[in-house]
């Protein structure tokens, strides 16, 4: 079971942001920008193009969703999606609010935020959804 699954599950706690019963989002732990959120389905596949057509449909109409939300708590230009990394073996989409191309550069410094903060962008997120 990929550390995903077991956030998913509860066995690991998370910052969550939405959920039903496919899939789950939650607070990346080392985020870009406040908002910075990561989608996954509940289903353990390791790789999004190895999903079947309708799973992925719905996965991208419930991280649209999300990034909605996302964009209601922290207005900004756009929210950009990424799907990105191979360290953790679970297909996942980094959402992440965007005024520069610059906010979505992986290379760059991580916020450092307190568990208080992690659990109030969370909450807006989830308010917003």
């Amino acid at each position: 079971m990929s550390i995903f699954s077991k956030i998913a599950a509860g066995e690991i706690p998370s910052y969550k942001c939405a959920e039903n019963e496919k899939f789950y989002a939650f607070l990346d732990i080392n985020p870009l920008k406040e908002g910075h959120t990561l989608v996954i389905p509940r289903r353990e596949v390791d790789y999004i193009f190895d999903m079947d057509d309708d799973e992925i449909a719905e996965f991208q109409v419930f991280a649209k969703r999300v990034a909605l939300a996302i964009r209601k708590a922290f207005p900004c230009k756009k929210v950009a999606q990424v799907v990105l990394g191979l360290e953790v073996p679970h297909a996942h989409i980094h959402l992440i609010p965007m005024d520069s191309e610059k906010d979505v550069d992986f290379r760059r410094e991580k916020l450092q935020l307190t568990p208080e903060q992690f659990e109030e962008i969370a909450g807006k997120i989830r308010a917003a959804f």
